[in-house]
């Protein structure tokens, strides 16, 4: 379970990274943790998921869905509490695996569901209007960055779990 929740974290820092530069066909994917550390807009997302304990996990086998909030997303949430889940690694990892759900969960597949239960436990909320996908509230800004250990949406947003 922890390993699966720490490549889930490393998939939600890397997920800008894919977005902005497409592997080539010839070249295998690289994993979820591997997309976040070349990609500078997930930065805050991968200094967490270090902060975490998780990112020795994030290149682990398996497959993982991660909502990657980017460095915007995090830019919006008050500082106090950034700063207070840095100095909680229980809560930090709670909120970071709210963020990933077990499997490779396509943007053809989000689409069709209502909801996803995370490995923080509980489940997101997911809405469709149009052509606009929200995970909760935040709204999913790329899709389907393509992992080998998982895919990843890029949300501009951090989700925060309910409490309990």
């Amino acid at each position: 379970m922890t390993r699966i929740a720490l490549i889930a974290l490393a998939s939600l820092a890397l997920a800008v990274p894919a977005a902005s530069a497409a592997p080539a066909r010839e070249q295998a994917s690289p994993t979820i943790a591997g997309l976040a550390a070349k990609t500078p807009q997930l930065s805050t997302l991968l200094s967490l998921v270090k902060k975490a304990g998780l990112a020795d996990e994030l290149s682990a086998p398996g497959a993982l869905t991660v909502f990657a909030p980017t460095n915007k997303a995090f830019a919006k949430v008050p500082k106090k509490t950034l700063d207070a889940l840095a100095k909680n690694p229980t809560q930090l990892r709670r909120v970071l695996l709210y963020h990933v759900v077990a499997g490779r969960v396509t943007a053809a597949k989000v689409v069709k569901l209502r909801s996803a239960k995370t490995l923080a436990g509980p489940a997101v909320r997911i809405r469709v209007t149009g052509k606009t996908v929200r995970i909760d509230a935040a709204k999913v800004a790329t899709a389907d960055v393509k992992a080998s250990n998982g895919v990843v949406h890029v949300i501009d947003a951090v989700l925060i779990p309910p409490a309990g």
